[in-house]
């Protein structure tokens, strides 16, 4: 039984996009805004700056000039004539810049000299003393206010004999209000873009959760449905190009291998079924005329002799299934394999002895040709000669009487190889690889009927050595070929015209 999670994949999608947003929009914020508003107000004060500094060599012509037309008169008309000639250049000045202008003489005090603004406001007169005194130019801030001061040195115009004062300030002081409210202009504009992004990646985020629930939750359906019906439920179908369509494919594939083992399996139950009440029918109805012939005493020798062979053909039959099983259970247990060089010459002889008896009941020859030299291979002993043995049954399982059965030791380039020919009816084109699978065997009729095991695991003996078994092309008959790495025994050396050119060892 599948239990269900407290919390599905979808809240948890959702919840991670949700989040992920947030706190990208988070970082953005604080990332843009302190930064923006700095930067604007900074560049503010510079833009203040560079007009009032552009601006004095302006006033200070026009603060002569005026100084200079009006000797003949006194003081306060001369300075009321001042501020008069000094009202359009200062308004020009606070119109480019939005500030308000101030013109102040050596005393600063409640009154300046020219001054933009009527309302009276505070004039900045610490800082109006400080570009006095030091006679250069000051940006003072004050939190939303900038303030900026340049000094206009007038010299004194010759004949006055009453000069007024000719050290004078031009100041300009602003209120950022405009960067505030920019910025304001930016920060809600960006609330409302995080609204939006937000409440789309919701929604995005709520219909790719959906989608890939539902995905889910098919596919789900789909293997308790296979695990409920087996095999031969409908197979899962999911032509998304992502991840989950990659694992419905993958389910639907290994559905099919199922399937495809199942019926194997099927396959094998039948075989096997098949041939073993074929075998045993045989045995126990030898047994029990043998045991009647034997009660009656009326025992005929040379039936007796007959019955006695064709029961020892079905038990070898028998014995022959249970190695191949206990091989393939072996094979499925991964059991590790030995590593050696192993002389497939003399392997090969003594697997060919095995087979001599069998071999002069069927009247076929086994021929294995001496090379010339010690052939070495690298694989476990045992398993090299259980391939040979597989392969020496099947050909003799083919083999027509009066032929010959070749096996045949040799060097073929970086490998060893061991090929097993017969003169036999061969394997059909659509068999060549069928009959390397489990419990599949060729089209082509024989005389002894098989399990369709022998060559699967050949085949699985020899990768896992390192090799291949493979059905060579071959003119009559079949041609098997175990091929192994070349492995020599410790403390020899291959000739050197070996070593050049390997030539395979033929007879």
């Amino acid at each position: 039984m599948i239990r269900r999670r407290a919390f599905g994949l979808r809240p948890r999608l959702l919840a991670a996009l949700v989040f992920t947003s947030i706190v990208t929009l988070a970082v953005a914020a604080l990332a843009l805004l302190p930064p923006l508003q700095q930067r604007l107000s900074d560049q503010a004060a510079s833009d203040l700056k560079a007009a009032t500094a552009a601006d004095v060599q302006f006033f200070r012509q026009r603060i002569a000039a005026s100084l200079k037309n009006t000797l003949e008169l006194p003081r306060d008309e001369r300075l009321a004539q001042l501020r008069i000639d000094l009202g359009g250049r200062a308004f020009t000045l606070r119109d480019r810049t939005g500030a308000r202008v101030i013109v102040a003489d050596s005393v600063p005090n409640e009154q300046p000299l020219y001054d933009t603004d009527f309302g009276g406001t505070k004039l900045p007169t610490r800082t109006i003393l400080d570009t006095l005194i030091t006679a250069s130019a000051q940006t003072v801030r004050n939190g939303d206010e900038v303030i900026s001061t340049q000094p206009i040195m007038v010299p004194p115009v010759k004949g006055d004999r009453n000069p007024p004062d000719t050290d004078f300030v031009l100041v300009t002081q602003k209120q950022l209000t405009d960067v505030t409210t920019a910025v304001n202009q930016v920060r809600t504009a960006f609330v409302a873009a995080a609204a939006a992004g937000l409440a789309v990646a919701v929604l995005l985020g709520i219909l790719l959760a959906t989608g890939i629930g539902r995905r889910l939750a098919r596919l789900r359906a789909a293997a308790v449905r296979v695990a409920a019906e087996g095999t031969d439920a409908p197979t899962p179908r999911d032509d998304g190009l992502d991840e989950v369509g990659d694992l419905a494919r993958a389910l639907a594939t290994m559905q099919r291998e199922l399937r495809r083992q199942e019926a194997a399996r099927r396959s094998f139950v039948a075989t096997a079924s098949h041939e073993l009440r074929t075998p045993l029918t045989s045995l126990q109805g030898t047994i029990e005329l043998l045991d009647e012939d034997l009660r009656d005493g009326n025992l005929d020798q040379e039936d007796a002799r007959r019955q006695v062979q064709g029961a020892q053909r079905e038990l070898r039959r028998l014995a022959r299934l249970a190695s191949e099983l206990l091989d393939l259970s072996r094979l499925d247990a991964d059991v590790a394999l030995r590593d050696e060089p192993v002389e497939l010459g003399e392997l090969c002889r003594a697997v060919a002895a095995e087979f001599e008896l069998r071999a002069g009941e069927a009247d076929v020859e086994l021929h294995v040709p001496a090379p010339p030299g010690p052939c070495w291979g690298s694989g476990d002993p045992g398993a090299v000669a259980r391939v040979v043995r597989i392969l020496l049954d099947n050909a003799l399982r083919h083999a027509p009487p009066s032929s010959t059965v070749r096996v045949v030791p040799a060097y073929h380039g970086e490998t060893a190889t061991v090929s097993v020919d017969d003169d036999g009816p061969g394997v059909l084109p659509e068999d060549r690889e069928r009959i390397f699978e489990r419990f599949q065997r060729g089209s082509a009729p024989s005389g002894e009927g098989g399990f369709g095991l022998g060559l699967a695991i050949g085949r699985e003996l020899a990768r896992k050595m390192g090799g291949e078994l493979r059905l060579a092309d071959s003119e009559s008959g079949a041609s098997f070929v175990l091929a192994l790495p070349i492995q020599l025994p410790a403390g020899s050396h291959p000739e050197p015209e070996e070593q050049a050119e390997p030539t395979p060892y033929m007879s």
